[in-house]
């Protein structure tokens, strides 16, 4: 993903976190880890990476939202694929949304599952659109912002590291970044399973 950030720009961030956002399973989020990293290393700006990230999660959830408002779940049951999954999930995931529907758009940015589903299923909910809106440009920008700055100060600091005191401080450098993945990554299961029991318990 880098090689091809790097080759076509941060155009392929903008169209691969909008699609993932507006329901496509593509890797948004690897997308803008590989942008920033690469801003680390100066080949763009870390304002602008921030700002594309932010402006494609906005215009893809948006559009997400939107298909799922106009087309409704009608749409899913006529796939076999999906049909048995939408209406096992659906209805759960649309009284948690009306229960939680602001709180739900902005954790959404942070769990794999919803920042593909989420927008479509606030808009199978009807979710008022200014609501959504609002939620949906809060979580995309901190999002955007808190991922790209810890993926160019991590991507930063071991590339300095290894070229002022060698591979060992580099290495060093890295384990603590993957000390700081585990607990972000603990800190987003601490998130994920409240908004589980709360869809299972609806």
């Amino acid at each position: 993903m880098t090689a091809f950030v790097e080759q076509y720009g941060l155009i392929v961030v903008f169209v691969v976190v909008a699609l993932e956002t507006a329901g496509v399973p593509l890797p948004g989020e690897t997308a803008l880890i590989a942008a920033a990293i690469l801003a680390s290393q100066d080949h763009f700006s870390l304002t602008a990476v921030i700002a594309v990230g932010a402006a494609a999660a906005i215009v893809g959830d948006n559009g997400g939202y939107w298909l799922g408002r106009k087309l409704g779940r009608g749409f899913l049951q006529r796939y076999e694929p999906v049909r048995r999954f939408s209406a096992r999930v659906l209805p759960r995931a649309e009284r948690f949304f009306r229960r939680h529907g602001g709180k739900a758009i902005f954790l959404a940015r942070w769990t794999s599952g919803l920042r593909v589903a989420g927008a479509w299923i606030a808009g199978f909910a009807h979710m008022p659109w200014w609501r959504f809106f609002f939620w949906n440009a809060s979580g995309g920008i901190f999002w955007s912002a808190t991922v790209s700055l810890v993926a160019f100060y991590f991507g930063q600091a071991a590339g300095d590291a290894i070229g002022r005191f060698g591979l060992i401080a580099g290495a060093a450098v890295i384990v603590l970044g993957l000390a700081a993945w585990l607990a972000l990554h603990l800190w987003r299961r601490r998130i994920e399973e409240p908004l589980r029991e709360d869809v299972d318990a609806a």
